[in-house]
Formats: C-alpha cells, structure tokens, sequence
C-alpha cells in the first residue's frame, strides 16, 4: 500500500506544483483566474475541452457499459460525442466572438445580454448549478472507489484525498492551472488506457483470440443491441440527441469557448475531437468487454469497478498504481473544470463583490468542493444511469434558449423562461417515475416539449428591449453543408446491423471497424468545412 500511495502522492504533487506555478498570474483578476485571460492556445484548448469533457465517466462509466451492455455502447460514444463536435462550430465560434467583444465571464452573462432579463439570468445559472453538482459528486464518488480498490483505502479518505488536492490547485492557479494539468492528464488519460487495454488483452491470449472466446462464450457482446438488449434503435438515437444538446450546455465547456484565443484555435478542437473519441473510447469499452471473461458474475453495482479489478489482477503494484493514475487525471480533469466554472457563477452571477483580487472566488470553489463530497457519501449503483437521470437530461433543456437566442431574432424572455421551467418540470417527473417513456430516452419528449414551448411562445409574444444585434445570421457555407451533416448523421443510424449474428474480422464485428471509419470521416468532414471559414459577424449578410 505504501508503494501505491506513494505513486499517487507524487503525481498528485505535480498538480499542486502546476498551480504554484500560475499563482500570481491567476491572482490579478477574474478574467485571469477564470478565462485564461482568453488566450488558451490550440493545444492546450483542445486537451482541456477534451479531458474536461472525459471524466470518471470515460473511464469506469464506460467500462462499465461495455461490461453490461458490450460493443453496442462504444458507437453512442465514439460517434456520437464526435459529432456532437459540430455543436462547438454553432454555438461556441458565436459565444467565442461575443465574449471578446462583450466581456463575458460566464455563460449566463450572454443570456443576460441577449435577453435583456435578469430573471431569465438567474434561472438559467441556478440549473447550471443544480445539475452541475451531481457531476462532480460523481467524480468524487469515482475517486473514492478506484482508490479503494487499487491501494486499499477506504471510499471516503480517497474521495477526500482526491478532492483535496484539486481543490488546493485550483484555488492557487485558476483556469490556465487546469489547462496545464489538462495537457498533462488529457496525454496520461489516452497514452495510460491504451497501455493497459494492450497489458490485459495480452494476458487473455491477445485481442483476436479474447474476441473469438467472447463470440463463443457472450455473443451478445459483440451484436446489436447489446447483452441486455437495451441499445435499441430508439435509445441509441436518443443518445445522438443526448449528447448534441446536453454536452455543450455543461458550464465549463461554454465557459471554455470564452478562453480560445480565437476561432481557428477553436475549429482546430472540433476537427480533432471526432478522432479522439473514436480511438479513446473504443479502448475504455474493450477493457469492459473483456473483463466480462474474467469477472462473469459483476452486480450492476460493482461494474464501474472492472477497470481498476483488471489492473490489479494482471499488473503489478507499481504497473497498475501508475495506470490507475490515467483514470484518476480523467476525473480531477473534468472536476476542477466544474470547480471553477460553478465558482464563476456563483460569484459573478449571485454575489455583487467589487473588491480588486479573487479572494472570494477562492473561498467558494472550497465550499463547492466539500458540497460535491457531501453528495458522494451514499454513491449511485452506476455512474451512466445516474447522470443520464440528472445531469445530461437538466441541461440539455437550456440548448434551445442559447441556440435561438443565436440565431432567431423572434426568440425572446418570456419563450426562454416557459421553455426552461416546462423542460425541468418534465425532468423531475421523469426521474421521480411520475412519467414514463418506452423504446427511447426521457430526453427526446423533454427536447420536443421544450422546443415547442420555446418557438409558440416566441411567436406569440413580444418583448422589447433585447439585444437582436447579436444574433447571428445562418451562414451560407454551413447551408450547403448541412445536408453532408445530415448524410453522416443518418449513417451512424446503421439500423441494418441491428438483430444480425454479427461478421468477425481481426477478431471484432464489421459493424464496428464501419464506425471507426465513420469517426475519421467526420473528422475530415469538418476539415474541410472548416478550411479558410470564420463566422459571419451578428449584423452581417
């Protein structure tokens, strides 16, 4: 244990290091602390929106899907969230342009500049809040459990440790702190995973032949719609639509698109991530597969735990203390982002404090921390149907507000405000079981109901005094394209793959080297869509 935890200790001083490092700079003022003084260059803005949005999820969620479920989660993720990509073209390049131009600090702050209303202001920051909170307990709840079953200590010391020593680096070094340790964990997070995924599979007798036993032993976890069958055409879509509304609605992903340095810093990220998520993923969904050989008999409530399982039993104690290491940088990535971001909001949308420094903004980020743990005492059973309930669904609910506010001049509060509260409404009655959907997740009657609050009351009502200056146009570029969006789309829906024995090459079903293809194809999509474009500014035709 000492041999562990001395590994753990090491690279959790790095992080503390990192934040020394950008201490005075952070200090000098909140577009400093929070933004990076908006210069994030290309590297460090695509490793920090990739492993802010890569958490303990990515890791342990996943692994546990693939465990569960088997390969028919890996095209949700591995597709699914590449696309979503196209999300930080149409709402990030426009919130990148406005926040230079306009000062803003939190997402909000372009709510309230469009809108005209700080009523709508405060509601939209308080669900930020709200469902942002459960995100990070998850995190924690991760740490706590991957700690313990690694190197022995109990759930809550390693939640504590954990959350400990994010909060002592993000308080010291600010965003540009995060974004250093981001580079570093983004490379651990992928570089770590792929060794591991290449240790066990080597200790099952190599990838082919671990999926030629698979196919024999579990077939389901090689087909559509999966070994529990619960990746139907009607979920997996829902899924798509899921990620694309929800993802770029997470606070520290909008408060991300502020600290580009500008929009081919930001295109750069989107022609990147396509390719990211689909090799990365695919690994962390492969280690659960494969640990389905080795662990059969896994309650759903132990799944989340097959990753840090394998390493102990095929590695040894310095070996798969330093891999774990990769998986802990997944979580800290994605939680001291959600740490700062809910910091800016509560103390630049609810506290009116005017005193030169960042003192306050530092005691609130340690508040947010002990809040996030409090959560994570009495963990969920697993990690992918606690945040589908919670997190994705409240916020995905916000999307239609930000995007018409964009880019439809008729869009206006009172649209803003019924939409909002009629979404969460039907959140809450989802998730209490007041409602129920077959065939599809809650998310698609939540999306339609709320976008269908926002339109009618938009074009059934006025409200003078809001900003229409800063809507965009739709640009003529992104019309053509469009349809080859579409196209990419409708082709990640390969409902002819669902329900057949699938066909094995190199050891995996054909369906899935299709989506592999389809990932780098989507990559190049956005190349070339992206190549010598920048954004009509709001005004222009």
């Amino acid at each position: 244990m000492a041999v562990r935890l001395g590994i753990l200790l090491v690279y959790l001083l790095i992080t503390l290091i990192i934040g020394l490092i950008f201490r005075k700079k952070a200090m000098t003022n909140r577009v400093e602390f929070f933004l990076a003084g908006r210069k994030l260059s290309k590297t460090l803005l695509f490793f920090t929106l990739a492993a802010t949005n890569f958490s303990a999820f990515t890791i342990f969620g996943l692994s546990g899907a693939g465990y569960r479920i088997g390969y028919a989660f890996y095209p949700v993720m591995g597709f699914g969230t590449g696309f979503m990509a196209l999300s930080f073209y149409l709402i990030g390049s426009k919130v990148l342009i406005l926040s230079k131009k306009r000062n803003y600090i939190t997402p909000s702050d372009y709510i309230a500049d469009r809108y005209n209303s700080p009523l709508l202001k405060k509601l939209f920051s308080l669900i930020m809040l709200l469902f942002t909170l459960p995100y990070i307990a998850i995190q924690t709840v991760a740490s706590g459990k991957s700690l313990h079953s690694l190197i022995g200590l109990p759930y809550l010391t390693g939640a504590m440790l954990i959350s400990g020593f994010i909060i002592l680096y993000v308080v010291l070094g600010g965003m540009r702190s995060i974004a250093w340790t981001d580079l570093i964990q983004g490379l651990m997070l992928v570089l770590f995973t792929l060794a591991s995924f290449l240790i066990i599979s080597g200790k099952l007798g190599g990838f082919t032949a671990v999926h030629r036993e698979i196919s024999s032993k579990y077939p389901s976890l090689l087909s559509r719609p999966g070994l529990d069958g619960s990746m139907t055409i009607g979920v997996w879509i829902s899924y798509l639509v899921l990620w694309f509304f929800a993802d770029p609605m997470f606070p520290q992903l909008f408060q991300r698109f502020m600290a580009a340095r500008d929009e081919k810093t930001l295109n750069a990220s989107i022609v990147f991530y396509p390719i990211i998520t689909t090799f990365l993923f695919f690994l962390t969904v492969s280690i659960g597969v494969m640990g389905r050989l080795v662990f059969p008999d896994l309650p759903a409530s132990q799944s989340d735990t097959i990753f840090p399982l394998l390493l102990q039993k095929y590695t040894g104690v310095f070996l798969s203390t330093l891999l774990l290491t990769g998986s802990i940088a997944a979580l800290m990535s994605t939680m001291d982002s959600q740490l700062l971001t809910l910091t800016s909001i509560v103390t630049v949308d609810f506290m009116k404090s005017k005193k030169p420094g960042v003192f306050w903004e530092k005691l609130t980020i340690v508040v947010i921390g002990i809040l996030g743990f409090l959560l994570a005492v009495k963990p969920p059973q697993t990690i992918l149907g606690f945040i589908n309930k919670t997190t994705f669904n409240g916020l995905s609910v916000l999307a239609p507000t930000v995007i018409g506010g964009l880019y439809w001049k008729r869009a206006n509060r009172y649209a803003a405000i019924a939409s909002i509260l009629t979404g969460q409404v039907l959140v809450v009655c989802f998730y209490c079981g007041w409602l129920r959907v077959t065939g599809m997740l809650p998310v698609i009657p939540i999306l339609l109901a709320t976008i269908a609050v926002f339109i009618i009351v938009s074009l059934s009502t006025h409200a003078d005094g809001e900003n229409l200056e800063i809507v965009f146009p739709i640009d003529r570029r992104f019309l053509k394209w469009g349809p080859i969006f579409l196209v990419l789309f409708l082709l990640g829906i390969d409902f002819w793959a669902w329900n057949r024995t699938p066909l094995l090459v190199a050891g995996l079903p054909l369906w899935i080297w299709y989506y592999i293809t389809l990932g780098i194809l989507l990559s190049l999509a956005f190349r070339l869509f992206l190549s010598g474009f920048s954004s009509k500014k709001p005004g222009e035709t």
